[in-house]
């Protein structure tokens, strides 16, 4: 199976990449700039540079034909201000949707946030409550695409620890952290998992292991 992931160097991507490559895929990232290069071939996958920002639709289609399946992985990143927030998490997000329609790509998972389906409080800091509402008109803009079999993963906070294989998964799971490798593992099963098509689900830490959550929630 062929697979491009835009944000690909970014830290849950290059962990999906690694799995994707060991298992026997091919996989190509998107990335922004050519001196992130190094770091998809080292994981075995083929990096691809173009700019989510400035690349038109025709662009990216290009780059996705002959793909099996898509991964939207993008974010602005930390240092970013409100107006990255909209451009990468929200637009970039809508373009790449558009080119992987245009490139007749059905499979789409796309990496989101928990929270992005509220209004955040209004104590939230500017930044961060743009970025929420900026993955919530994402995941509205794709899941009102009926061409993409598509799948939206909304994990809890992000952290650096190793994975522990096990999680909780599900359209609602309350708040909790979980580690990037565990969030790629998740994301490698949905792409095998035709019964998460349609669903909306939230990703914490918990006891179940990853393969047997996936297929729950699939099932």
């Amino acid at each position: 199976m062929r697979i491009v992931i835009a944000g690909g160097h970014g830290q849950i991507a290059l962990r999906l990449e690694r799995l994707l490559h060991e298992r026997g895929d091919e996989v190509a990232g998107i990335i922004r700039r050519p001196e992130q290069a190094g770091d998809l071939l080292a994981t075995g996958a083929e990096p691809i540079v173009c700019d989510l920002e400035s690349a038109t639709v025709d662009d990216v289609a290009r780059h996705l034909e002959g793909a099996d399946a898509a991964v939207f992985a993008a974010g602005a990143g930390a240092g970013s201000g409100v107006d990255r927030k909209d451009t990468v998490d929200r637009a970039a997000c809508a373009l790449f949707a558009d080119a992987v329609e245009a490139a007749g790509v059905r499979r789409f998972i796309v990496v989101s946030a928990m929270g992005a389906d509220r209004e955040p409080p209004a104590d939230t800091d500017p930044v961060f409550a743009a970025y929420l509402r900026a993955k919530g008109a994402a995941d509205a803009d794709v899941r009102a695409r009926s061409a993409l079999d598509w799948t939206v993963v909304r994990p809890g906070r992000l952290t650096d620890d190793p994975g522990q294989g096990q999680v909780t998964l599900a359209e609602s799971t309350g708040r909790g952290d979980v580690s990037r490798d565990d969030v790629a593992a998740v994301l490698a099963a949905l792409l095998d998992e035709p019964g998460t098509v349609g669903r909306t689900l939230e990703l914490v830490g918990g006891d179940v292991p990853v393969s047997k959550a996936v297929a729950a929630v699939a099932g």
